[in-house]
């Protein structure tokens, strides 16, 4: 009597977590070496749904008598409903390999990869993180950070820049403070690199679907003085955030009008004969 209520329900949570997507998408339209988040929806011929119930049954008796009813009151937990055909749901975001706009900064600590690959970053507590945002400065105790205050990572440990004020990074990046080498930044890729989690503006963590990373020595190219900004399409970004609130919209209808069906079932076939 409710799949109607269900089905319009599920419409709109997907349309929701839809928006959320947009929305962080166009957040971080300015944030260097952001990658958008693409949201997969699923269609399916056949869906098992079920709903949560908060009360607990206290006669022991009276459950015996009920026996596997699903639409039973007092049941705490999760209680089937059936099976809901034709169904449509969020499957999984997924992140965009589309690279982003160079944009030229002439600041020789930017550094942008040009190609596959992430530079390794960790923070104060140890945690390994993988970005695209090259937007490298020296710390105030003079190792390389990012923008946000990790520590960039090179192939021995933490890129340590010392006493040197003068900087570049060559083609293959290797870091040169006063003309001297200092270091070599580490980039890594992945095997499917779409699966990385997004932990916060460009920072980004390893999942198992998207496999263990692997160091980038061979055709490993960067650009000095430059950065990849986000790759955010504003205008695409927008009309997907039309079309979602027009869906939710529509499903929202949907569960309106279901719930007027309902109202006069009851009203008719309920009153006393």
């Amino acid at each position: 009597m409710f799949r109607g209520i269900y089905e319009g329900a599920s419409a709109m949570l997907v349309q929701e977590k839809m928006l959320d997507v947009v929305g962080n998408n166009l957040a971080n339209v300015d944030t260097a070496g952001f990658r958008a988040r693409v949201a997969v929806n699923k269609s399916f011929p056949e869906v098992l749904m079920d709903r949560v119930e908060r009360y607990t049954i206290v006669d022991e008796a009276v459950n015996e008598e009920m026996g596997d009813r699903k639409f039973f009151p007092y049941v705490k937990g999760r209680v089937t409903i059936g099976s809901m055909p034709l169904a449509n749901v969020l499957s999984e975001t997924v992140m965009s390999r589309q690279p982003g706009v160079v944009q030229t900064t002439d600041n020789p600590l930017d550094v942008m990869i040009n190609g596959e690959g992430f530079f390794v970053v960790e923070d104060g507590n140890g945690n390994t993180f993988y970005t695209r945002a090259g937007h490298f400065q020296k710390g105030p105790e003079g190792q390389l950070v990012t923008h946000d205050g990790e520590f960039v990572m090179g192939d021995v440990g933490r890129v340590e820049l010392g006493e040197a004020t003068r900087f570049f990074v060559s083609e293959t990046g290797q870091v040169y403070g006063d003309n001297e080498l200092i270091g070599q930044l580490q980039v890594v890729s992945f095997p499917s690199p779409t699966y990385l989690r997004h932990e916060g503006r460009s920072l980004l963590s390893q999942t198992s679907d998207s496999g263990a990373p692997e160091p980038v020595e061979e055709n490993l190219s960067v650009i000095g003085g430059a950065l990849e900004k986000s790759n955010v399409e504003v205008v695409s970004e927008m009309v997907r955030m039309i079309e979602a609130n027009r869906a939710y919209e529509a499903a929202g209808r949907t569960v309106s009008i279901q719930d007027e069906l309902t109202s006069r079932l009851f009203t008719s076939f309920g009153r006393p004969s």
